[in-house]
């Protein structure tokens, strides 16, 4: 009987907002690539994996999906070097962004937002990346197996790694630009018994100043793992993630206001008198020219933005194999987490007279759930067959919090939460939420060269729920939204195959069709259930909707050998009954309607080649182009919009990554530049970020074993080498049809991290 691990879902291994003053009229994430390091391709069809020895190359403690960015097609943006801060960071894959990918670790569908997410925790918070073993991201749309009610384009499945079979452990020192440190320690077990029972046990506490303005970056994290293996061939293995993390944002700009004050413009923290001031009318520094010249000095500068999250993420993954031709895989799992949002706001005064006053998003989710498939292998195939459950419960609320009269108390904190209790309750909102997916897939081997997949997914997602809290005089709404909405689509197919048809040469293709459930969450905050502006609407408009769903066509060429590796893939992407929310009214006093905009069409091919002319020298250059161009015009107000033809906002049509390496001895040496070239900023394209190049250099140093200990490991990274000023992250904010808005971030200048670690 074949082994299957158990890190994927059901077992299969594949080889394979805060509001910022002003709410927006639609919501979309942005990407950019950032990385330090080379990333050598590995994969097996339509499925490529990187593996633990290329996420060495990072600085520890950066986030999974920064590393990810890596490869071709992959777009990372973030406003920290890290990648780490949940406001100021997204991801996209071939176009798709990241609420429209799945994402799992061990086989537990993971949340699709970085901020305040609906359906659980973020990667960033949910494993320690010293901790993943492999990351298996799908050139394709994804296995059918997977349980995820967000996969429209594509998935990545994070593998835990194993405890280790001898006892001892590793500890990491990270020192780095602006006061930034991290330290990590982890202890393995080793085999504790004849059966072969281990475990693992590791925690990390990461925290450093912002580049600009002030605040600091806080996360700790505890992992925990055991592994007990049953007979020769099957295992189960129990898993336990715990976090904690505080981090001061990153002030929101318009492109204007980059422009004019410069990438270096933030938040006032602390100076809570100058907030006040400025709340009344009276501004200082670079602000007084800037508002005396026309500019919008009110919103280039709140007091401060803090988001908070901590949680609880366990289950039990288990593997077994039942007899020659049967195995059962099993995942349970289950989660909790919390999270807020703050930011100090100047156009609602506290009941002391107070000019401003902080806004808190407060939200939590609770979800349970498992995955059960069986694998039967006849023949030439292989038969799998499962289902998957889920509850999840989310509820969110916006209050308003007194902040004190100028010198007359201490402002509210974001970081301790100590906002005691609330003079306004916006709005409050509460869903309950059924995921059930079945699938059904033949793995058939007519060659022992050619490997042909056909299989189905049938899903149903229901989410019940609405408001509970409505400050009518706050929304302007007399009713705020109750009801049910339900996904549903009883055939979804995948289709795949591989042909190694000649030593180190591998043809593959992939078509799969998928669905994405209606998302839910805050009011007028960007998801599909909370962003009907009141009841009526929602009524009048709950009927005309249809779940977003894609078609995913890949084909693809891979070829490796020692002196050469190279790939080329090329896929086409038709997206059906897109949903975005368009907003009417006055900026600050939205009105948020979700429509179907249509579909869009999507073309693209990404290409690496890796040479290795000498031993330890490896050069790899890519290059990814990618069209997406919406199909149909819009009509918003009774105005016609010419959206269709105009580029996809946020992803850049070309990308190019080039990446050196040179081991010598003890010593490697590395190096990479990135290319990006603009991105369009709203949805007619009247307005764009330009294109920019990225570099960054990295050196590691082993000296092998010391006295007791081994692989004791020096390593230096400078990210952004040439000191380049660039725009990272757009559409924090969501993005506007037409024209600027203050939905943009500035990237980290040059910064310097190093590291010493050692295991024993």
């Amino acid at each position: 009987m074949r082994a299957v691990s158990s890190g994927a879902p059901g077992g299969k291994a594949v080889a394979a907002g805060r509001p910022a003053g002003k709410r927006v009229a639609v919501r979309s994430p942005s990407s950019e690539d950032l990385t330090v390091t080379t990333m050598r391709r590995s994969g097996y069809g339509a499925t490529e994996t990187m593996t633990r020895v290329e996420m060495d190359r990072f600085v520890q403690g950066s986030s999974p999906m920064m590393m990810l960015a890596r490869r071709p097609g992959i777009n990372f943006v973030a406003n920290d070097p890290l990648g780490v801060d949940t406001w100021g960071s997204s991801l996209y894959m071939r176009g798709f962004q990241q609420d429209q990918l799945g994402v799992t670790l061990d086989g537990v569908p993971l949340g699709a937002q970085t901020y305040l997410p609906y359906n659980g925790q973020s990667i960033n918070f949910s494993i320690l990346s010293d901790n993943i073993e492999r990351m298996d991201v799908s050139d394709g749309g994804g296995d059918v197996a997977l349980p995820a009610t967000t996969n429209l384009g594509g998935s990545i499945q994070i593998v835990s790694r194993d405890p280790a079979d001898h006892f001892g452990g590793k500890i990491a020192q990270m020192f780095g630009s602006y006061n930034s440190f991290r330290t990590f320690g982890r202890v393995d077990s080793g085999r504790l018994n004849a059966s072969g029972t281990k475990f693992t046990v590791s925690y990390a506490r990461s925290d450093g100043d912002k580049w600009k303005g002030h605040g600091e970056q806080f996360d700790q994290q505890v992992n925990a793992k055991l592994v007990q293996p049953i007979g020769q061939e099957s295992t189960v293995k129990i898993f336990f993630n715990w976090n904690d993390a505080t981090q001061f944002n990153y002030a929101d700009q318009t492109i204007g206001m980059l422009r004019d004050l410069g990438h270096r413009n933030d938040y006032y923290y602390p100076d809570y008198t100058r907030a006040y001031l400025a709340a009344e009318g009276t501004f200082s520094g670079a602000l007084a020219a800037y508002d005396a010249a026309g500019g919008d000095a009110l919103d280039a500068s709140y007091f401060d933005g803090v988001t908070h999250s901590s949680g609880y993420l366990g289950g039990i993954n288990a593997h077994l194999v039942l007899t020659r031709h049967l195995a059962w895989n099993s995942v349970a799992y289950g989660q909790a987490a919390n999270q807020w949002g703050t930011w100090t706001t100047p156009y609602v005064r506290s009941p002391d007279g107070a000019p401003l006053s902080e806004q808190v998003n407060a939200s939590g989710n609770r979800k349970f759930g498992f995955t059960t498939a069986l694998e039967y292998e006849v023949a030439r195939h292989t038969i799998d067959a499962g289902v998957w459950y889920e509850n999840n419960r989310y509820g969110i609320d916006q209050n308003m919090y007194q902040e004190p009269l100028l010198g007359q108390g201490t402002p509210v904190s974001g970081v301790l939460g100590n906002f005691g209790a609330p003079f306004q309750h916006n709005w409050g909102e509460n869903f309950n939420t059924n995921s059930f997916q079945f699938h059904l897939e033949d793995t058939y081997r007519p060659l022992a060269s050619l490997t042909l997949k056909a299989g189905f997914k049938s899903m149903l997602v229901t989410t019940v729920g609405g408001a509970t809290a409505n400050d009518a005089a706050y929304t302007g709404q007399d009713q705020l939204v109750n009801g049910s909405m339900t996904s549903a689509k009883a055939f979804l197919p995948h289709f795949n195959g591989v042909w190694r048809f000649l030593p180190g040469h591998e043809l593959y293709f992939d078509i799969a069709r998928n669905m994405r459930a209606y998302s839910y969450g805050g009011y007028q905050l960007g998801s599909t259930f909370g962003g009907f502006a009141n009841q009526a609407t929602f009524d009048s408009l709950k009927n005309t909707l249809r779940p977003e769903t894609a078609w995913v066509y890949d084909v693809g060429y891979r070829y490796n050998a020692r002196i050469v590796s190279g790939s080329l893939n090329l896929y086409h992407a038709d997206f059906s009954n897109r949903i975005q929310n368009l907003t009417s009214g006055p900026i600050t006093d939205p009105v948020s309607t979700p429509i179907d905009v249509g579909g869009v069409g999507m073309y693209g091919v990404d290409a690496a080649l890796t040479l290795r002319p000498i031993r330890n020298l490896s050069i790899t250059n890519s290059i990814s182009y990618n069209h997406s161009t919406y199909d149909d015009n819009i009509m918003s107000e009774g105005m016609s919009y010419g959206l269709a033809g105009k580029k996809v906002v946020a992803f850049p049509q070309f990308m190019y990554k080039a990446d050196i390496s040179y081991t010598y001895g003890a010593a490697t040496v590395y190096a990479n530049a990135n290319y990006m070239s603009k991105r369009y900023f709203s949805y007619i394209n009247d307005m764009s970020v330009p294109g920019y190049w990225l570099t960054s250099l990295g050196a590691s140093y082993r000296f092998g074993r010391v006295g007791p200990l081994h692989n004791l490991k020096f390593d230096l990274n400078i990210y952004n080498l040439t000191n380049i000023s660039y725009i990272s992250q757009i559409g924090e904010n969501g993005l506007p049809l037409s024209g600027d808005y203050q939905s943009a971030l500035a990237g980290s200048p040059r910064t310097y991290f190093g590291t010493v670690s050692v295991e024993f």
